[in-house]
């Protein structure tokens, strides 16, 4: 394997890769606003402004207008959603074709994550289609990880900022020692020093299903066009009662998540590629300048990159969710820690619709630029006109404005049935998808449906408006996960 490096001893971003980097980032090379997405994002502003003040200044329904407008704005998507996934009814789950053959390499970026790395590596290893590289980027780590690498895989621990050779035990399998640089400098050092065709990008914490990594490998060969790719993700929480609280909530989450995905990715404006579980081209990857270090959320952000980058140079790139292609992945178990995450991922989020708010409302860029991204402006508000929503209900209830009340109880009402019924949609057809339900069943999912308005999604707001405080100061971190090393499995 080629072997890049700087004086410091670390691999070193060329020049082309960080001239690459400059020219594709709006961070970097930021444009003029365009008045059309200033509009967009200021009327959306001056609407709910506007929604607020009529609910101090009118009576009967239209007092919860802003109400209204989210009740409306969900349920729109919700019925975008079922048009889009309908020919999953029709989708075959036979024989796939085996496509071009192409060589897949992994990189794990580690730091301090000794608890979970056995199981993610034997993972790997039980694929049906093993990868071809599996490259350890140990970012940093403090942990027992460099003792866990040596002694049970037999890897000889590598100068700082070099890549060791392959281990004797387990052929294919690299160390790669780095100084703590955050997760982007350390998948990007690797991506420089792989030599297959596709990079996988997996989450220390993250196991795949066996047949993923062949998953991965048929789509990108039977699709040359193909760029980047997500599986689908079910989260797993710890084995408390607060963790099987949160796993229930956010595996249905997920759920209407990844069908989500797939809807925008039939209207070619998928927008996130989860770097848990991620399959990029790596000539791809080059030709934008790898992940930004400078990004909260470096798989979302660099898919807003290469979209852009595909429209400026005329390249017909294709972004894809694969049903085959599954996975499992810690996630949080505890108000704290589920807050963290929900701040840095909307926090991430803003910054990216910051930096990318040229391509919203441009034409050129199809339904992604007319449609999803309009969307995705309307989404920075979305916990705004959710809270806000809330807390004038529980105003009207408290002072006894049964004149709001009444008719507001029919159009609730009404959100609800349609909510069950897109909860029951969404746990049929991802169970035929993916082809098992995953935990997910129907009375779980309607139970779901029922509680989550007063719970769940009042936290996912309330991470969001933390994540507008990290934005808006210009300050939000990783912070310090805690893995529970998948004990249930």
């Amino acid at each position: 394997m080629r072997r890049v490096y700087c004086r410091f001893g670390i691999p070193a971003l060329t020049d082309s890769f960080t001239s690459a980097l400059t020219r594709a980032s709006s961070r970097l090379s930021p444009p003029v606003t365009p008045l059309r997405s200033a509009l967009i994002h200021v009327g959306i502003f001056l609407a709910w402004t506007l929604l607020l003040l009529v609910g101090f200044l009118r009576g009967g329904v239209l007092a919860w207008s802003v109400g209204i407008v989210y009740v409306l704005y969900d349920s729109c998507l919700q019925l975008f959603v079922v048009r889009q996934t309908w020919p999953l009814l029709r989708e075959s789950r036979g024989a796939r074709p085996a496509g071009e053959p192409c060589r897949v390499g992994v990189i794990v970026a580690a730091h301090n994550e000794a608890r979970v790395l056995s199981a993610m590596i034997s993972a790997l290893r039980s694929q049906h289609e093993p990868p071809d590289r599996i490259v350890i980027a140990d970012d940093g780590s403090s942990d027992l990880s460099a003792t866990l690498l040596s002694a049970r895989y037999g890897l000889v621990a590598p100068a700082m900022g070099q890549l060791s050779a392959s281990s004797a035990q387990f052929p294919g399998l690299f160390w790669l020692r780095l100084p703590h640089g955050g997760k982007a400098r350390a998948l990007n050092a690797a991506i420089l020093l792989l030599d297959t065709e596709v990079v996988l990008t997996v989450d220390a914490d993250t196991l795949l299903d066996v047949g993923a990594i062949a998953a991965v490998r048929r789509a990108f060969g039977n699709e040359p066009g193909l760029v980047a790719a997500t599986g689908v993700i079910t989260p797993v929480c710890e084995s408390t009662l607060g963790g099987r609280i949160f796993e229930w909530f956010q595996t249905h989450e997920y759920i209407r998540n990844f069908l989500a995905r797939y809807a925008w990715m039939q209207a070619n404006s998928l927008l996130l590629v989860s770097g848990a579980f991620a399959g990029f081209r790596r000539d791809a990857l080059l030709a934008v300048g790898g992940f930004d270090p400078a990004c909260l959320v470096e798989d979302y952000e660099l898919i807003h990159r290469m979209r852009r980058y595909a429209v400026d140079s005329g390249r017909d790139w294709r972004f894809r969710v694969l049903g085959d292609a599954r996975a499992r992945t810690e996630a949080p178990g505890t108000i704290a820690a589920f807050l963290r995450q929900r701040r840095r991922w909307f926090g991430g989020f803003l910054e990216t619709q910051y930096w990318y708010r040229a391509m919203v409302g441009d034409r050129r860029y199809g339904c992604l630029g007319l449609f999803m991204l309009p969307v995705k402006a309307f989404d920075t508000l979305q916990p705004l006109y959710g809270l806000t929503a809330f807390f004038l209900l529980f105003g009207y209830l408290a002072t006894g404005r049964f004149d709001v009340l009444i008719p507001v109880a029919g159009i609730v009402s009404g959100k609800l049935v349609l909510d069950l019924a897109f909860h029951a949609w969404s746990v049929y057809l991802y169970g035929r998808w993916v082809g098992n339900q995953n935990g997910a069943r129907f009375g779980r999912a309607l139970g779901a449906a029922l509680i989550e308005p007063l719970s769940f999604q009042l936290l996912r707001h309330l991470g969001a408006m933390l994540g507008w405080i990290a934005f808006l100061r210009g300050r939000c971190d990783w912070g310090r996960p805690s893995r529970f090393g998948f004990t249930r499995d």
